[in-house]
């Protein structure tokens, strides 16, 4: 089935005549279209994208097959004219892709045409076709570039916000569109911070220092996390950063199709917790990546989805003690049939530079 023929099977399931889409990926990956700005309407025989003025050249371009109707910057009025035109009575919209104002505002205008929520129309994306694995491959290959370049600018004296834009300036010299997300580096003290924002500090002797970073190849995003000493490594760092490995290699070891997000994350949070750290791994093991860098499915203690071939998820225990620092390493792996295949091929032996 075609992208276009998945939803249209959503609108049959739940009764629709069409579905408006608003949220920018799940309208990327239906029409290629990547402007800032447009909606995507489904209906059983027809694809229309609706653009204003700003993007109607460019929606003819990326968008082959679909019709593009240019549109005021509020289409309101025009996506009211195409339901009365076509006797739309019940139309769908993503749950999550609209504020209360879009949709008040639209399902008055709209009747008596009834304005539907449906959920998981994101779930489409979960798994990767050849084309988007080779994507996200390529944004990997320029992370674990980065990753080896900027091990050369790790030295005390150098601040974080330093290393993150020389991160950052080296992945776009490698082809990558941008960067994935806004380059952590966290050093010190600063290491226990799971999203510690680069910020003025100096990087100082012998502690540790968290880099987390990706790229973005053609709209697919890479996320890769390392942790290394920054001078010589105490028993206190080989004993936490050991441990987070050994943790990432049993999930690595037992992710597979079949099993649940949740049995995913306890594959990791099981080594943490007889350890005696579980209290200090508060976040999930890792996330879908793809057109966005945080999607489906997760790996958590919540998530109940099961996992598939073709998903790409990241694995990335961590353990952050305040005060002192913190460790996380994180591979994006895609599932296989058989098991998962780490497509990060950055080192995470732990180094002391």
């Amino acid at each position: 089935m075609t992208r276009v023929d998945r939803v249209r099977a959503l609108l049959a399931g739940q009764h629709l005549d069409a579905i408006l889409i608003h949220n920018p990926e799940n309208r990327t990956y239906l029409t290629g279209f990547v402007g800032s700005a447009g909606v995507a309407l489904v209906t059983g025989r027809e694809t229309l994208l609706l653009v204003d003025f700003r993007y109607v050249e460019q929606a003819a371009a990326e968008a082959p097959g679909w019709e593009v109707v240019q549109v005021p910057r509020q289409a309101t009025d025009i996506v009211t004219e195409i339901a009365r035109g076509r006797e739309l009575r019940r139309v769908g919209f993503e749950s999550d892709g609209l504020t209360y104002k879009q949709y008040d505002e639209l399902a008055v205008a709209l009747r008596p045409t009834e304005l539907v929520p449906v959920a998981g129309v994101d779930r489409l994306r979960w798994i990767k076709d050849a084309d988007e694995l080779a994507r996200i491959r390529t944004a990997v290959a320029i992370a674990d570039a980065g990753f080896t370049h900027i091990q050369g600018y790790l030295r005390p004296g150098v601040q974080e916000r330093e290393i993150a834009l020389e991160l950052e300036f080296y992945m776009r010299r490698q082809g990558a569109d941008k960067e994935a997300f806004e380059t952590i580096v966290a050093s010190g003290v600063r290491s226990s911070l799971p999203h510690g924002r680069a910020s003025e500090r100096v990087l100082g002797g012998d502690e540790f220092v968290t880099l987390d970073f990706g790229a973005v190849v053609r709209g697919y995003h890479s996320d890769c996390t390392r942790t290394v000493v920054i001078g010589d490594a105490s028993p206190r760092h080989r004993e936490i950063y050991d441990l987070v490995l050994a943790a990432q290699r049993a999930a690595l070891q037992g992710i597979r199709p079949g099993i649940a997000g949740r049995d995913a994350d306890a594959l990791a949070r099981r080594v943490i917790t007889e350890a005696g750290q579980g209290d200090h791994f508060g976040h999930g093991l890792g996330h879908g990546v793809g057109l966005a860098i945080h999607e489906g499915p997760t790996l958590s203690p919540r998530e109940e989805a099961t996992l598939e071939a073709g998903m790409v998820v990241t694995v990335e225990p961590g353990v952050y003690l305040p005060g002192w620092g913190g460790v996380r390493i994180e591979d994006l792996v895609v599932i296989t049939p058989d098991g998962c295949d780490d497509l990060t091929a950055a080192p995470k032996h732990l180094m002391e530079l």
